[in-house]
């Protein structure tokens, strides 16, 4: 299988490379194709004639997008409708990221993936946006919703993932405000991109939720990452409103594994699991 990675720089796409390399995998990073730009998406199309296009190029700024609607929009929405085009028009398989973001966080347990989104900030309208435009133009998709994803390659627009820039701050002996009313099941790029690789050799198209298991606050995410990683912390828990972030975000936003088991693949393993491998070989890569 031909594969087209956009986004080939970000920290889940270098996952991705690592467990796709049994195919015939073009990754292309922002500077080789630029997501937005019409002509270079045809041009990168009729040039690798792709059986497969991953889209993992994203513009994840959450609070960011407040201020920068057309920055967000432009790549979660107009670029992904490029891209849907492009892979409708090529008979060409479309596998696209979204978040657990689209939902408003109203329930009290896990999103299915038949709930209704109502995304609340200008980030999760441009990601709804983006699912809406693969829905519309593509037959032949994987539409993956995820959430809180945190990888060995960091993550560059952020200076690096949740679980780093913890670390690198409790090194700091920086005292840590961490919001304790946002539920979530933090997910490690690595895990994501294991359980997707058999998912899209398969023709089991359509909308799935896939984290790793298990829930906990942001809050108890960081004292999680601590407590395994044996660094003390100054942290201590806030609410969204103590903290005072721009986008707002939802209070509950855990993403039910309902369509991958039902496609027959085992879930995922808790997100517990997945840091403290995530956090061991990232030691490992350290000595």
């Amino acid at each position: 299988m031909r594969v087209l990675l956009t986004g080939a720089g970000g920290q889940l796409a270098a996952d991705l490379q690592s467990c796709l390399r049994s195919d015939d995998l073009i990754p292309l990073p922002h500077a080789e194709l630029d997501i937005t730009n019409p002509a270079a998406v045809r041009a990168q199309m009729a040039r690798h004639r792709p059986d497969c296009i991953i889209n993992g190029a994203a513009y994840n700024r959450v609070d960011d997008a407040e201020d920068h609607p057309d920055e967000a929009f432009a790549v979660n929405a107009v670029g992904v409708e490029l891209l849907a085009r492009a892979a409708a028009a090529a008979g060409a398989v479309l596998v696209h990221f979204s978040t657990d973001y689209v939902f408003d966080g109203t329930k009290r347990t896990p999103y299915v993936e038949t709930d209704a989104p109502n995304p609340q900030s200008v980030y999760a309208l441009s990601k709804r946006a983006g699912e809406i435009f693969v829905e519309q133009h593509c037959r032949e998709y994987f539409l993956i919703r995820t959430c809180g994803l945190y990888g060995q390659a960091g993550n560059r627009s952020k200076g690096g993932n949740f679980v780093e820039r913890m670390l690198r701050l409790a090194q700091e002996g920086k005292p840590l405000r961490v919001v304790n009313d946002q539920v979530l099941a933090p997910t490690s790029t690595r895990d994501l991109a294991e359980k997707l690789a058999p998912l899209i050799r398969t023709d089991r198209y359509g909308l799935y939720h896939m984290t790793n298991t298990g829930e906990c606050s942001w809050y108890e995410f960081a004292r999680e990452a601590f407590g395994l990683a044996g660094l003390s912390a100054d942290l201590r828990p806030v609410s969204s409103a103590e903290f005072g972030a721009r986008a707002r975000r939802p209070p509950y936003s855990v993403l039910d594994n309902a369509a991958y088991r039902a496609a027959g693949f085992p879930d995922f393993r808790p997100w517990q699991d997945a840091l403290a491998d995530y956090l061991k070989q990232r030691q490992q890569a350290r000595v």
